[in-house]
């Protein structure tokens, strides 16, 4: 069992599946977590990873894709969070720090801290992910969706879906998390893939970078000169 952890410094299945709809790669079967969890449960999840953007990048970021990693395996009944992050593409340089990968480094940095709660070796850190669901604003992409299913996650739960980012014009590739989890079945790994959920709220964090009269998620502007949506007090230089 995981004790709670602050973040890293850096009901049923019936009605799941008829609120959200529900994949899973290697057949039809659930783990158990995936069937006992609730709506209610995912969608406070759900805004944590949204709660992410702010706190590690702005309210309105380029980017909008952040990432909450849950242990529902914990004795608590909302389960504990592990860590988050978002993604640190434009701030940092690194074209492979997307908001899943980036609260993948953070959960392991957490787990395996001398002076952290859990202080597990790195051998102990890479088995504790088979109980971490993984919730992000966006469907992950081809990169992330392969790094959760070598990381051997319980679950992976999205809110926007790739289909809707090439709508709004985002450069994706065009392969969906469902098509890589069902092509990754010689892992020894199962995990669990759920979408859509609060796709009503994330989608407004996407909608406006590549149309110019897309409106700005609640709390931004759009500025005259740069074009990007900003918070009031928040400098354009980290969405350049």
């Amino acid at each position: 069992m995981w004790p709670p952890v602050a973040r890293a410094s850096f009901g049923l299945m019936i009605l799941i599946t008829a609120l959200y709809g529900v994949s899973a790669n290697g057949g039809d079967h659930a783990n158990s977590s995936s069937s006992t969890i609730s709506p209610a449960t995912r969608e406070h999840w759900m805004q944590r990873a949204i709660q992410a953007l702010p706190e590690v990048v702005s309210p309105c970021p380029f980017g909008a894709f952040g990432t909450a990693i849950v242990n529902h395996t914990s004795t608590t009944e909302l389960g504990n969070l592990i860590c988050i992050g978002a993604n640190l593409v434009r701030d940092i340089g690194n074209p492979t720090l997307h908001g899943e990968i980036a609260a993948i480094n953070n959960c392991t940095a957490v787990l395996t801290a001398p002076d952290g709660p859990y202080k597990l070796t790195a051998t102990e850190a890479l088995a504790a992910y088979k109980d971490f669901t993984l919730y992000t604003t966006a469907e992950p992409c081809p990169m992330c969706a392969t790094a959760i299913r070598h990381a051997g996650f319980r679950e992976c739960v999205y809110a926007t879906s790739i289909d809707t980012l090439i709508e709004y014009g985002w450069p994706q590739l065009d392969l969906r998390s469902k098509e890589i989890f069902e092509r990754s079945t010689r892992l020894k790994s199962y995990t669990y893939l759920l979408g859509g959920v609060l796709e009503s709220q994330t989608n407004a964090y996407f909608r406006w970078q590549f149309n110019d009269d897309g409106a700005c998620p609640g709390g931004c502007e759009r500025d005259e000169g740069s074009g990007q949506c900003l918070s009031g007090l928040f400098s354009v230089h980290n969405d350049l």
